[in-house]
């Protein structure tokens, strides 16, 4: 049986202009039955379209802050690097994958620059944003293969079926920006118990799931983050 083709959205090193994925992201597209290929940043939007046409699915990857200006907003003295590269790259490739109603994973800023890109917006910075009664490891400080807090799962989501009808799973976590205002056309699936936002679903749409955390580090060893990449890898074999 043929592949399905997943595109991966590539990290930016702004320093030395360098491209690249982490490998935890290609193994665990592998072990899922796809076939991973790292997309290009700088890229006209006619070759965008063409390679898009190529992808059976997208992986929105983790990477660096997204530029304020993109929330019409100042840049908070807790924003770390950003790409306007990157930025720029991959708000045209969620229109077209949209538009062309192909399955969508975001993983961290993946997650948080597709809640942007379809019209909400995202904390700068967790810690000094919101209020919390327990101050929760977002940027937990040891290794990600290992879970650092819980998830509550909303009831008759996907990622409810994804996690085999559990309500609360356990997921590793860092970063210090999460999405605040959550765009019209998504849902929020998971929360933590702090509430911050975990998981974004589009109903009515083929696949898209968004998650805060990272399951390519814990596929091997937890369920529930091998079943995130079998079903968007499923998914993408249509």
């Amino acid at each position: 049986m043929k592949k399905p083709v997943i595109g991966i959205t590539p990290s930016h090193n702004t320093d030395n202009d360098d491209i690249s994925v982490r490998p935890t992201y290609l193994r665990a597209i592998e072990a899922a039955g796809g076939l991973p290929v790292l997309l290009p940043l700088e890229v006209p939007e006619e070759d965008l379209k063409q390679l898009g046409s190529l992808c059976d699915g997208f992986l929105f990857s983790g990477g660096p802050d997204i530029h304020p200006f993109l929330l019409k907003e100042e840049t908070h003295t807790q924003c770390g690097n950003v790409s306007m590269a990157r930025d720029t790259m991959e708000l045209s490739l969620l229109k077209l994958a949209v538009d062309a109603r192909k399955p969508v994973l975001g993983i961290c800023r993946g997650a948080q620059i597709i809640n942007v890109g379809l019209g909400g917006d995202i904390y700068q910075d967790i810690p000094s944003q919101t209020q919390t009664g327990f101050p929760i490891a977002h940027k937990q400080p040891y290794s990600c293969s290992l879970p650092s807090h819980h998830v509550d799962v909303r009831r008759d989501t996907l990622l409810y079926t994804i996690a085999e009808e559990k309500t609360q799973i356990a997921v590793n976590s860092s970063h210090h920006q999460a999405v605040r205002r959550i765009a019209p056309c998504l849902t929020a699936s998971g929360h933590a118990p702090d509430g911050i936002i975990e998981a974004l679903e589009m109903p009515d749409y083929p696949y898209l799931l968004a998650l805060q955390w990272h399951p390519e580090y814990m596929w091997q060893t937890d369920t529930v983050s091998a079943n995130i990449f079998k079903s968007f890898v499923d998914a993408c074999q249509g």
